[in-house]
């Protein structure tokens, strides 16, 4: 489905977190209800705090599924000088429909699909849909819990045991406290899967929101080669980095906001791709119980291009 490092960057960085026009409009101020934090309280312990980023990374997914919202995406890929050889945008639908997360591609490099494009992109998103059922079913049945794509949701005392996070310290970022935790992978940790084999070798830093305990940004890199299913089904070169934000919606979820990635990656021993990408997430909308949509719910960020707006100006 990735078609290029930067498209797989950014779907790992939105695994590992939780998944523009040339001229973008200078970002409102977001209204945002902060109480006031002592910064010069204790910090809290670090195996607690990663404990109230899982149960409250739950209950924002639930609220997650009130919401649709857009992303639009752009990727190129470069050469081994890192000159630019294509790039690629997309704009993309983003909701929860028959309890699967869905993401609808309406626009395709700053053009609205094609009826014949749209028959094909209907065709793929019931075809997600039905897998994403299959999988929570597997799973139901085996009793493990999953995220909203169907994937297995690892703990936050696995990831304790797959690496270490330090150096606790506070920031105020985007007007509100958080708490700053590094993360490094331990290579010796013996992982079950090829996802948990990913925190392995990942080295980073979180932001943890201090009044709601919910991740609002992230970033990471690979200090070495990551192999997935032994290097059969992709092998991600060291120094591939990513980054990921959120931004609190409504004054009561978390949603994201932005997601970047560059790096290099062999997919099936087969094909190389080097590039790198960033999406920017905007237009969020809540659903009413009666299912019809309440516009602006938050001030943000409003990148859409239309259709005469020629494609997103990528990012170094």
């Amino acid at each position: 489905m990735m078609r290029s490092t930067a498209a797989a960057l950014l779907a790992l960085s939105c695994i590992l977190c939780a998944q523009q026009p040339s001229s973008v409009p200078e970002e409102k101020k977001q209204v945002e209800a902060t109480e006031a934090v002592d910064l010069s309280a204790p910090l809290p312990d670090i195996s607690t705090l990663m404990h109230d980023v899982e149960k409250n990374q739950r209950a924002s997914d639930e609220l997650r599924k009130k919401y649709t919202y857009r992303a639009a995406s752009v990727t190129e890929e470069t050469d081994s000088n890192g000159r630019v050889k294509k790039t690629e945008s997309s704009v993309r639908e983003i909701l929860f429909t028959q309890g699967a997360l869905v993401e609808r591609m309406i626009e395709k490099n700053g053009k609205p699909l094609t009826d014949k494009e749209k028959e094909k992109e209907d065709e793929r998103v019931e075809k997600e849909i039905t897998k994403e059922k299959e999988k929570r079913a597997k799973a139901a049945s085996e009793g493990k819990a999953t995220n909203a794509r169907g994937d297995e949701m690892l703990s936050a005392a696995r990831i304790l045991e797959l690496g270490t996070f330090s150096n606790p310290r506070r920031q105020i970022y985007r007007d509100r406290p958080t708490i700053v935790v590094d993360y490094a992978g331990d290579k010796k940790a013996k992982s079950r899967t090829s996802f948990e084999a990913v925190f392995k070798d990942l080295v980073g830093t979180v932001w943890v929101d201090e009044k709601t305990r919910n991740l609002v940004r992230a970033e990471g890199h690979f200090l070495d080669n990551f192999k997935v299913g032994g290097g059969l089904v992709a092998n991600v070169r060291k120094d591939s980095s990513f980054s990921y934000e959120t931004t609190f919606v409504n004054n009561e979820v978390w949603l994201p906001a932005k997601i970047s990635g560059q790096g290099s990656v062999r997919v099936l021993l087969l094909v190389h791709y080097e590039g790198r990408g960033h999406a920017t997430f905007y237009d969020y909308r809540k659903f009413q119980s009666s299912g019809k949509i309440l516009p602006g719910v938050t001030e943000v960020p409003d990148p859409a291009p239309d259709a005469a707006t020629p494609p997103p100006t990528p990012q170094p």
